[in-house]
């Protein structure tokens, strides 16, 4: 018996960042996201030998050790550790699972589009499947996010795991004790038009987001001035987004995103560089609409949007950079897990 699963990485359209703490458990969060066709992946397969092994494929990355009830978590595989884990003395009664899982994302970690907390949901996925655990989508959301900041102690925000675990566009709403998630009915003109507009380009950096988002908490800490109107700003700018996404005006979207980039840079000095800003003035020289940075900033993923009809053109331009663009279409269904019987 094989366990296998998946989940959606996510572009973050608009909010991104007041969905970290303590920002939204001071002054509330509000986030716009969308999942795509590039995944997080995971298979589970039983052992006879008595041993654990977690694989990372993309990563390159190995840990095998004999089966028992807890995995220091130090060294390579921190989450693969964590989730193990959380899931033997949560769910198995505290005793040892004789596994291997194998794991690999379509994305780089430090990726800007939640590679980390999508793995995390993918690999928990597996093992529902696999323990046949009745938990909904938010309990799924909520334990990721537990295991990934709580349990392995990686700074980020709450909005990937919800994002993940639903699919779809979202619009997620965030306190200091709840997490609402409203999934959006866009019509299928709108996802479309929105699909030819969309191209994902990889700057080539992969970053870690913990410097970022650390000083994000900071800022609010402190009760930053600068920094927690810009959070405000990103935050209005959400609602904005998905009033103009909900009416399919691609304009105001584009509109918005701009001004959306401008208020993020405030953030932190780290969000944006020299580098990040050259492609982006390139972008909008040549037929872009709108860009900024996926995720936390300083790397990762550029998402930009473009008339459909100047994006081949666009496309190939990029090309010729030292990055990478990609095109994707939106993944409308959250994380899923199956079983093959051999």
């Amino acid at each position: 018996m094989t366990i296998r699963s998946r989940a959606p990485l996510r572009i973050g359209l608009a909010g991104g960042g007041t969905d970290v703490s303590p920002f939204c458990d001071l002054y509330g969060g509000a986030v716009l996201n969308a999942t795509i066709s590039m995944y997080a992946y995971c298979t589970i397969q039983a052992r006879t030998d008595g041993k654990i092994l977690f694989e990372a494929t993309d990563r390159k990355e190995k840990f095998e050790t004999q089966a028992e009830s807890f995995i220091p978590i130090d060294g390579n595989l921190p989450l693969h550790k964590g989730i193990y884990n959380f899931i033997v003395r949560t769910y198995n009664g505290g005793e040892p699972l004789p596994i291997t899982v194998t794991t690999y994302s379509d994305a780089p970690a430090g990726s800007g589009l939640g590679s980390s907390s999508t793995m995390v949901v993918a690999i928990l996925k597996a093992y529902i499947e696999m323990l046949k655990i009745p938990l909904g989508e938010y309990d799924i959301a909520k334990i990721a996010y537990v295991i990934e900041r709580e349990e392995v102690g990686l700074s980020g925000g709450k909005q990937d795991q919800y994002a993940a675990t639903f699919g779809g566009f979202n619009f997620m709403e965030f306190t200091k004790d709840n997490v609402i998630v409203n999934p959006l009915r866009i019509k299928r003109w709108i996802i479309n038009e929105l699909e030819c507009s969309l191209i994902l380009y990889f700057t080539g950096v992969s970053r870690s987001s913990a410097e970022i988002i650390d000083h994000q908490i900071e800022s609010a800490k402190k009760h930053d001035a600068l920094s927690l109107g810009a959070m405000e700003e990103l935050k209005k700018q959400a609602y904005a987004m998905k009033n103009a996404l909900l009416l399919g005006d691609i304009d105001e979207l584009c509109g918005i995103m701009n001004q959306s980039w401008q208020a993020k840079k405030k953030v932190s000095a780290a969000i944006s560089n020299a580098d990040i800003d050259k492609v982006y003035d390139f972008v909008m020289a040549n037929g872009g609409k709108a860009a900024k940075i996926s995720g936390a900033g300083g790397g990762g993923f550029m998402m930009i949007l473009c008339d459909p009809a100047k994006r081949k053109d666009l496309f190939d331009k990029l090309e010729k950079l030292d990055g990478k663009p990609y095109t994707v279409n939106f993944e409308l269904d959250g994380t899923r897990g199956w079983t093959i019987y051999e």
